[in-house]
């Protein structure tokens, strides 16, 4: 007789020095528990440390182990509590059943759970809903403790430009406070602007903290960052939903934790104010935001295929009055060429473009794609149809068979009451009911989903179709036209990809230029499909 294939699962929520010997515990506990079986054999013990067991992504033991035991190498799996095993209600259900489907069940040990038993669903349900409970009324524990510990003074975060975190305290990093005085210095007293202080720091040869390179961003944040006034706000970021862990800026849902003059300040408050108010004074309008945002129809939308950075435009006004717009590489426009500064790689080699030549392009790809649109659109119909016609089992057969079995069963309960059927064939047949009705109920699972995959593809399909029918609208060129269809463009010398909304492809095009002023014309060399889906 073959031997059951075990596997066992045990896992701490923390990686601390007394956790992990409680994880030790825990093998030593499923080696002897197996061992105490004669017909069980064990394959692994699974596990995973400093995990939460409110979600499963992260769990690389857990989800070795499912995958194991639903490619035939697990017979059933042990572990001590519902607690271990996950404490997501979801979670749990899921994955039993998953594995019941499967023909692996599993053991909660001390919860004295067993999926194979008829109640064994039931009980799990319970106990996986306590133990979500709990996972919850911990989370709020700690969150009121933290808040607690927060209002006293206490820092939680890791270190920052400038300080150094230990045992919640802040302590100024003198080496580093140099260089939050000079971008404060810069920034205030010098009247320069964020872009051109990261510029400098990088020319300079310093590192921001945990940056591959300082950015504008950077500045601001160090900027508007209250710590080196000596100020400490806390709760900038929460995590709403305890089973999933993720973080959200806090707009107003949380009370924030601000102490004034809570450690060791790097810049004086004079300073810091002043800074504040020009933060302010030079922080566009929403208005301003807005004017900038529509202010060029492929804002945002153009990206260098050297080096990935987005596109910046460059307009200037030549001697005749005639006015001069390119767009150029981000790196390329602050940097310079390709070169190393500083120990890191700045800059690119990508050349600038006109914004005529990319006017031009798009006026070639949206004329050939009215050209195309017929085959282009048959094209798309052709899909819709194989999409339609793909050949799987109906839905409604498989419902029609399962009331029919299940029809049959009571009408051999209804049998075995009237002593016509014995009870020894009666659990026999029934469970060969419960087994065709099992397969039943996994070929409709698969049918279903199936079926949502098809309605999906045909939505997008058609959508592609509304998609062509809107550029076959356009019966004139305009920059407003343009910034509605374009999803994105992406340089690469003289090559440019176009990619529009909605559609399936993309088309390359290979351009050259020439020509100055009234006369510049730009010359579509080459034109590619490209299949994006």
């Amino acid at each position: 007789m073959d031997k059951l294939k075990v596997g066992a699962y045990g896992r701490v929520s923390t990686d601390k020095a007394d956790q992990v010997n409680s994880l030790e515990s825990q093998r030593k506990y499923f080696r002897e528990y197996i061992q105490a079986h004669e017909n069980w054999s064990l394959v692994n013990i699974y596990y995973d440390e400093g995990i939460s067991g409110t979600q499963t992504k992260n769990r690389t033991g857990f989800n070795r182990m499912i995958e194991d035991a639903l490619h035939g190498q697990i017979d059933l799996i042990l572990t001590k509590e519902v607690s271990r095993f996950a404490r997501n209600t979801v979670d749990t259900l899921s994955y039993t059943r998953k594995l019941k489907a499967a023909g692996v069940g599993v053991v909660f040990t001390i919860d004295n759970i067993d999926t194979r038993d008829c109640d064994g669903e039931l009980r799990l349900t319970i106990m996986a809903s306590i133990a979500q409970e709990e996972s919850r009324k911990t989370s709020e524990r700690v969150k009121w403790g933290q808040k607690r510990r927060m209002e006293q003074g206490v820092v939680f975060g890791r270190d920052l430009l400038g300080y150094t975190v230990k045992n919640g305290k802040l302590f100024v990093n003198e080496e580093e406070a140099k260089i939050v005085r000079a971008i404060f210095f810069k920034y205030t007293e010098e009247g320069k602007g964020t872009t051109v202080i990261a510029r400098e720091l990088l020319e300079e040869g310093l590192r921001p903290k945990r940056m591959q390179r300082w950015s504008n961003t950077v500045i601001l944040r160090a900027l508007r960052n209250e710590k080196y006034v000596g100020d400490l706000c806390q709760k900038k970021t929460i995590t709403p939903d305890y089973l999933t862990h993720n973080k959200k800026y806090n707009h107003g849902e949380e009370e924030m934790v601000y102490i004034r003059d809570h450690h060791q300040p790097i810049i004086d408050r004079d300073l810091w104010e002043r800074t504040q108010a020009e933060l302010e004074k030079r922080s566009p309008s929403d208005e301003q935001k807005l004017k900038h945002c529509n202010r060029y129809w492929c804002s945002g939308k153009l990206c260098c295929g050297l080096c990935g950075s987005h596109y910046v435009s460059r307009t200037k006004m030549l001697k005749d009055g005639v006015q001069y717009k390119a767009w150029r590489c981000h790196e390329a426009a602050y940097f310079g060429h390709k070169k190393e500064q500083g120990g890191e790689t700045v800059g690119c080699d990508n050349s600038s473009i006109n914004d005529r030549a990319l006017l031009s392009c798009m006026k070639y790809v949206i004329g050939s794609i009215k050209v195309n649109y017929v085959s282009f659109k048959d094209e798309i119909i052709n899909e819709i149809k194989a999409v339609q016609g793909y050949s799987v089992c109906g839905l409604n057969p498989i419902r029609k068979q399962m009331e029919e079995l299940r029809a049959k069963k009571r009408k051999m309960i209804d049998l075995a009451l009237e002593g016509t059927l014995s009870k020894e064939d009666l659990c026999d047949q029934g469970k060969w009911y419960d087994e065709q009705i099992r397969d039943l109920e996994a070929a409709l699972e698969t049918a279903e989903q199936e079926d949502m995959i098809r309605e999906r593809q045909i939505a997008a399909t058609e959508g592609f179709i509304d998609a062509l029918n809107e550029i076959m609208r356009f019966d004139e060129d305009s920059c407003e036209i343009y910034r509605s269809v374009l999803d994105r463009m992406v340089i690469s010398g003289n090559v440019v990809d176009i990619y529009l909304k909605r559609l399936p492809f993309a088309v390359r095009l290979t351009i050259r230029s020439f020509g100055r002023r009234e006369n510049y014309t730009t010359e579509v060399l080459k034109m590619e499909i490209l299949n994006v889906q």
